[in-house]
């Protein structure tokens, strides 16, 4: 598993990607990624057109930077509830690309899901910093579909941005 997520660059551009087995059924998990009410409680205010060529527009919680800055806006590529939802990632301080959400049933009685998140297109600075962020915004997400307090972004950043570093440096 790839938990604490995986950057790989290929040609300057960098994928990362993580999985998480989530202890929800797929159809929650769904609900938590498209519905803006939701989304806007674990990763920050979200206006989504919930269909292939509809649009995606959010404001993350968490960066300090102001909201045009981190505002992400995008068209949605792929739609297949609730299964997969693709859509581009166009944001101010970054390069374009594209963001994946996969979902598959896990577990003996399929009662969990296997969550597979990709982030393609960034540069590599970029995407190291992106590395962190997204890993605290997926932890978020956990939390708040165990209707657990969800943990603060640029704490949680922090504290696994220190201990990458700190395995990188062994």
């Amino acid at each position: 598993m790839t938990d604490h997520g995986r950057l790989l660059v290929d040609d300057g551009r960098a994928v990362l990607s993580f999985e998480r087995r989530l202890a929800f059924p797929m159809e929650v998990v769904w609900a938590a990624l498209t519905d803006a009410d939701q989304r806007a409680q674990w990763f920050g205010q979200t206006v989504i057109a919930p269909r292939e060529g509809g649009l995606i527009d959010m404001i993350p919680d968490g960066p300090p930077l102001p909201p045009d800055g981190k505002r992400m806006t995008g068209r949605i590529l792929v739609w297949d509830p609730p299964h997969v939802l693709e859509h581009e990632w166009r944001q101010p301080i970054v390069e374009d690309g594209v963001v994946r959400y996969e979902l598959s049933a896990d577990g003996p009685d399929g009662s969990h899901t296997l969550l597979r998140f990709t982030h393609r297109g960034l540069g590599r600075s970029n995407a190291s910093g992106f590395l962190g962020g997204t890993h605290a915004y997926l932890d978020r997400l956990e939390s708040f579909l165990a209707g657990e307090p969800r943990p603060d972004w640029l704490t949680r950043r922090r504290q696994i941005d220190r201990t990458r570093t700190a395995g990188e440096s062994r």
